[in-house]
C-alpha cells in the first residue's frame, strides 16, 4: 500500500517513540530486517530523519506491510494488548485518508482496503502545549519514599535544575533532568525489585534473564514505569524526548546531530521531571506493603 506523508510521519512516531523507545542501533536493526544493510556509527542522522528516509524508501512495497506487522506484533504487547489497540486506532485515523485500515484479529495483523474515507472520531490526545500547561500542587522527591540520603541528593538536584533554567542554561537543565529522572527510577527499582523485574518490558539478556538494574538504560526504566502505571501516557512520551536529549552529554553526538538546546527544550525536560515525580508519588502507594 502507498501511504501519504502525514500517515508516514505518524507511523514514524509510533516506531520511534510511542509503541516503545527505539534507539539508533535498534532502528538500524529494524530496517536491516526489512532489506537494508547499514551500520550505526558516527555521523548517523537524527532518529526521526533516519526513520523518515527508510519509510519513504519502502512506501508502496511489501516491506512497508511487513514493517507495520512487526511494530504492531501482538507478541510485543503481552499484558498490554489494550495499548496496542489504541496505537492501531491512532494510525488508522491517518490511514483513513489513504483508504486503508489496519485490523487486528487476535494475534494476526491484516490490512483492509476502504472504498471511502471513514473517520473514526475520538478525543484528541494531549498536545505538547497541553503537557507544558499542566500544573502540580506539590513536587517533592520526599513523597516517593526513597532512601533518605538519595532523596536529599535528588531534591538538591531539582533545586539546581530550577536555578539553571532561570539562568538560561538549557543544556545544564537537560543533562541534570535526565540524570535525576534516572536516579529516581533506579531508586524505585531498588526499593521495589520484584515489580520491576517481572514487568514485560524489563530488559533481558539473550538467555531471557532480566538484566541487573545498573545495566538498565533510562529508556528501559521509563517503559517499565509506564507499564506499571507509575507515569501516564503523555509523561511517558515526553520522557523519551528527555532521554533522547540527554544523550547529547557527549559533545561529538551533539556535533553530528546539529542539536542546539534552547529554552523550550529545557522547559519540556523540566516539566517531564516534575510530572514524573508527581505521578509516581500519586501511584506508588499501591505497591507499598
Amino acid at each position: 500500500m502507498i501511504l501519504s506523508k502525514k500517515s508516514l510521519e505518524k507511523f514514524r512516531e509510533l516506531i520511534n517513540e510511542e509503541t516503545e523507545y527505539r534507539s539508533g542501533p535498534q532502528l538500524v536493526k529494524l530496517f536491516n530486517g526489512l532489506g537494508f544493510n547499514e551500520q550505526y556509527g558516527q555521523g548517523f542522522p537524527s532518529r526521526w530523519m533516519y526513520t523518515d528516509q527508510k519509510l519513504e524508501a519502502i512506501n508502496g512495497t511489501p516491506q512497508l506491510d511487513k514493517c507495520i506487522r512487526e511494530i504492531f506484533s501482538p507478541v510485543n504487547f503481552i499484558g498490554r494488548i489494550n495499548e496496542l489497540d489504541v496505537f492501531i486506532k491512532d494510525l488508522n485515523q491517518y490511514l483513513a485518508f489513504d483508504k486503508w485500515k489496519v485490523v487486528r484479529n487476535e494475534a494476526e495483523i491484516t490490512f483492509k482496503r476502504q472504498d471511502k474515507v471513514e473517520i473514526d472520531e475520538q478525543p484528541e490526545k494531549a498536545t505538547e502545549n497541553d503537557f507544558l500547561n499542566r500544573e502540580f500542587n506539590e513536587v517533592n522527591v520526599h513523597n516517593l519514599g526513597l532512601e533518605g540520603v538519595v532523596t536529599d541528593i535528588l531534591q538538591s538536584r531539582i533545586k539546581e535544575i530550577e536555578k539553571c533554567f532561570k539562568s538560561n542554561s538549557p543544556l545544564a537543565v537537560i543533562l541534570l533532568a535526565g540524570s535525576t529522572l534516572e536516579g529516581i527510577l533506579l531508586g524505585l527499582a531498588i526499593k521495589y525489585p520484584k515489580i520491576f523485574n517481572v514487568a514485560n518490558s524489563s530488559p533481558k539478556v539473550s538467555s531471557g534473564k532480566v538484566k541487573q538494574f545498573h545495566e538498565w538504560s533510562l529508556a528501559s526504566f521509563i517503559d517499565v514505569a509506564k507499564e506499571l502505571k507509575l507515569i501516564q501516557y503523555d509523561t511517558h512520551k515526553f520522557s523519551h524526548s528527555l532521554r533522547d536529549f540527554r544523550n547529547y552529554i557527549h559533545p561529538f553526538e551533539q556535533m553530528s546531530s546539529g542539536f542546539n538546546p534552547r529554552e523550550h527544550t529545557a522547559k519540556i525536560c523540566l516539566q517531564v521531571l516534575k510530572a514524573a515525580i508527581y505521578e509516581i508519588s500519586e501511584a506508588i502507594g499501591k505497591y507499598r506493603t
